[in-house]
C-alpha cells in the first residue's frame, strides 16, 4: 500500500516527525514524505493512504509551508471522496486557546470535503517531557492497524 506523509511545518519538527514515521513503516509499505507546500489535494490518489503532520502556527493557523494547500482546498474545494487519512498535530499547551487547532482545522477541512479520517487526531504537547516520536508512532502503528481491519 501506498502511505502519504505530508507535513506543514515552521520549524521543522512535523518533517522530522514524517521521517521517524516513514522509517516506522518504511519496511510494509511504500511511503512517501512531501511538504504541503508541494501537494495539489485534487491530485491525491484513492489508492494511496495519507498521514498529515503539522504543527499550529499563531493564532491557531496552520504553519506557512501547509497555505498553500489549505488555499487549495478552501478555493478549489476537490472531490475528496475515497481518500483516507489520518492526521496529528504537534502544539505546546502553553498557548491552551489555540493547542493544536492547526491539525484538527486541517482535518476538519478534509472531511469537508468527503475525505474519510481515520482514527483519532494524535496530538503531541511539546509542554510535556515525551518526545513526539513517543506519542506518535504508536499512535501511527494502531492507524495502520484500524486501516487494515477497514479495507480487510
Amino acid at each position: 500500500m501506498k502511505v502519504g506523509i505530508y507535513y506543514g511545518s515552521e520549524t521543522g519538527n512535523s518533517e522530522m516527525l514524517c521521517e521517524d514515521i516513514e522509517a516506522e513503516l518504511g519496511g510494509d509499505f511504500d511511503c512517501h514524505i512531501a511538504s504541503l507546500a508541494d501537494v495539489d489535494p485534487a491530485a491525491m490518489e484513492r489508492e494511496t493512504f495519507y498521514i498529515f503532520v503539522t504543527s499550529t502556527y499563531g493564532n491557531g493557523d496552520l504553519p506557512s509551508t501547509a497555505l498553500p494547500f489549505e488555499e487549495a482546498l478552501t478555493q478549489g474545494k476537490p472531490d475528496l471522496s475515497g481518500i483516507r487519512f489520518a492526521i496529528f498535530g504537534l502544539g505546546d499547551q502553553v498557548f491552551s486557546e489555540t493547542f493544536n487547532h492547526g491539525s484538527m482545522k486541517l482535518a476538519q477541512m478534509l472531511k469537508g470535503l468527503k475525505a474519510e479520517q481515520i482514527g483519532e487526531r494524535g496530538i503531541h504537547d511539546a509542554s510535556s517531557f515525551e518526545m513526539p516520536e513517543d506519542i506518535a508512532l504508536p499512535w501511527v502503528g494502531r492507524i495502520m492497524e484500524e486501516l487494515k481491519a477497514k479495507v480487510a
